[in-house]
């Protein structure tokens, strides 16, 4: 990997994943001073990341819980890019792409194929586990970085508003992946 690249996925990690890295030990950079447009964007970015490996997710598993929990993934974050691309509409904004987004969308193509790899209970643990490191790396983003640089009102609202959802998400991933434990057996 080339080192611009590597610094633009360590930024990205940072303001996402900051949970993740700390796991790994990874000191991470200094969070982006982020525009509201770039902002929009990185959020939309984030929650159609998780639509699209909810999505992946239901192709894979063949564990109910799991299933279900995908589909409340996509309804949920589909229901949040609604919100954000309404009110975008209504502020006269379009979301700004940036490096940041850019990263993101790069390390869910990574993360997604090392979920292709895996089958049955493997799968069904790895992808909770996943998707445990980046409800809490969304809320750490959220609160540290998206919700301080934001400076339009409605969008900060929209961001708090969510944030209770993010955090339920966040501790029915802990719990169905409690559920699952550790063992090498295949999903029902």
């Amino acid at each position: 990997m080339s080192r611009s690249r590597h610094r633009l996925l360590t930024l990205a990690l940072t303001l996402v994943f900051t949970s993740a890295l700390r796991a790994q030990g990874t000191t991470p950079a200094p969070a982006p001073d982020l525009s509201d447009p770039q902002v929009a964007h990185v959020a939309v970015t984030a929650n159609s990341i998780d639509i699209d490996m909810a999505k992946f997710a239901q192709t894979r598993t063949r564990n109910a819980a799991v299933k279900q929990f995908a589909q409340t993934m996509i309804t949920d974050h589909g229901a949040v890019n609604a919100q954000a691309a309404a009110l975008a509409q209504k502020l006269g904004v379009t979301p700004a792409d940036n490096a940041v987004s850019q990263s993101l969308q790069s390390g869910a193509k990574q993360a997604r194929a090392s979920l292709e790899r895996l089958r049955g209970a493997a799968f069904d643990r790895a992808y909770l586990d996943r998707e445990v490191a980046y409800h809490q790396a969304v809320l750490d983003a959220i609160d540290k970085v998206l919700v301080p640089t934001t400076e339009n009102a409605e969008l900060r609202k929209l961001l708090t508003d969510v944030r209770p959802a993010i955090a339920t998400h966040l501790e029915h991933a802990k719990q169905l992946r409690g559920q699952l434990g550790s063992s090498s057996r295949t999903s029902k």
